[in-house]
């Protein structure tokens, strides 16, 4: 949530949008992970969840660092927004995809909530939850997305101000890499 809203501070509310489509396609890929059992070799293998947790939080850091170097506001009247939101959706699927703790969730979550005699089998029932789920973290993320919006219009009356929102978002992205980072499993 934070990362998108970061992503709206620091590139406006398309790139906030783009990137919680982002992570909910990422979302899905965890939830067909889960559903099939892959997810479970972050569990058996350690390492693999340490080797993704640091990578993701090396990505998230840099992206904050980027914003931080800027000079001028992403949002600024030379640049392309429709490029900004581009990016934010692919950076959003990596930093997503990247992130053990998603992958984990859906595998320690859903499951607790299928039934081996319903009629659908097991993995269907993970699909089907799964979905909900992200569903509901839709909600949760237009809020965010459409406040932070409305936040950046009242205190964008200056590049100044715009530029200093983009590098608060920067920090925020630093941040949660560095939480990423030294999170425990």
């Amino acid at each position: 949530m934070f990362y998108a809203a970061a992503q709206t501070m620091a590139s406006g509310r398309r790139s906030g949008w783009c990137a919680a489509v982002g992570f909910h396609l990422a979302g899905l890929g965890h939830i067909a992970a889960a559903a099939f059992g892959v997810s479970i070799l972050l569990q058996m293998i350690p390492t693999l969840f340490s080797v993704m947790k640091v990578v993701g939080a090396g990505y998230l850091i840099w992206l904050g660092i980027k914003y931080l170097m800027r000079r001028t506001p992403l949002h600024s009247h030379n640049s392309v927004p429709n490029l900004q939101a581009t990016k934010a959706l692919k950076d959003s699927i990596v930093v997503e995809a990247l992130n053990p703790k998603s992958a984990l969730f859906y595998l320690a979550f859903l499951p607790q909530f299928t039934d081996a005699s319903a009629s659908l089998p097991v993995w269907a029932q993970i699909v089907v939850l799964g979905i909900v789920v992200n569903a509901m973290f839709s909600v949760t993320d237009a809020i965010l997305i459409e406040m932070s919006h409305a936040a950046m219009r009242l205190l964008k009356a200056s590049e100044r101000v715009a530029l200093v929102l983009q590098r608060i978002g920067g920090g925020i992205l630093i941040v949660l890499g560095v939480n990423l980072a030294f999170a425990r499993q």
